[in-house]
């Protein structure tokens, strides 16, 4: 048996403003094509037009619209295939991060998707969602709560308190997705979920505890 600590609010902002660097290149770069595709589509046709529709704060205010649900989109995308497929993002990985569901088992695709959905839950009321995390005893923001979810460091540390994962190898039997397995957690940060035996610490789709 393995303990894991939740991982903090400040490890957690920085791996989040990590992913968020990332997604913002990446938007960047999407923009930017889109910009150019839109000028170069201006100037075979009616530049006046084009260059009308610019100044026209009514044009301006939709296009801004739809470049923020955009960004939404990217964002659930973005973190419900890492979280999904790996439970890390390239931010979590760097701060030696991983998001496990509340027993200690691998997140599917649809916890992960339900999870970022939780993201913008999370960021209405001066991002209160967020902050919840320094507060609560599992570290758990309310996309954590939202998904059922926790997210440790990776690293087993020397604590008693935080999630307890079994240490086992063989095969898992009896699923063919995830599978579960017993986590328990200690009576100040943790508790015992009552879950059925297994043997593998990987998941349907190779996502690996921790």
């Amino acid at each position: 048996m393995t303990t894991y600590q939740f991982a903090g609010f400040w490890r957690r902002f920085i791996a989040y403003m990590i992913d968020g660097f990332i997604i913002g290149m990446i938007l960047m770069f999407l923009m930017m094509i889109s910009g150019i595709a839109y000028l170069a589509g201006s100037m075979s046709g009616n530049n006046v037009e084009a260059i009308a529709m610019l100044a026209d704060p009514e044009r301006m205010a939709e296009f801004s619209v739809w470049s923020w649900m955009f960004s939404v989109l990217l964002n659930m995308i973005y973190f419900t295939y890492f979280h999904g497929s790996t439970g890390r993002t390239p931010g979590k990985r760097l701060l030696g991060l991983q998001v496990v569901s509340v027993e200690g088992t691998p997140i599917s695709f649809g916890t992960a998707f339900l999870r970022s959905v939780g993201y913008l839950v999370s960021s209405v009321v001066f991002c209160l969602g967020y902050v919840w995390i320094a507060f609560d005893k599992k570290k758990q923001g309310w996309h954590d709560k939202i998904a059922a979810t926790v997210v440790i460091i990776h690293e087993p540390q020397e604590s008693t308190s935080g999630i307890t994962i079994p240490d086992t190898k063989g095969e898992l039997q009896g699923t063919t997705s995830f599978g579960s397995h017993s986590g328990n957690v200690g009576q100040t940060e943790t508790y015992k979920p009552e879950m059925s035996s297994w043997e593998n610490t990987t998941g349907g789709n190779n996502q690996k505890i921790p």
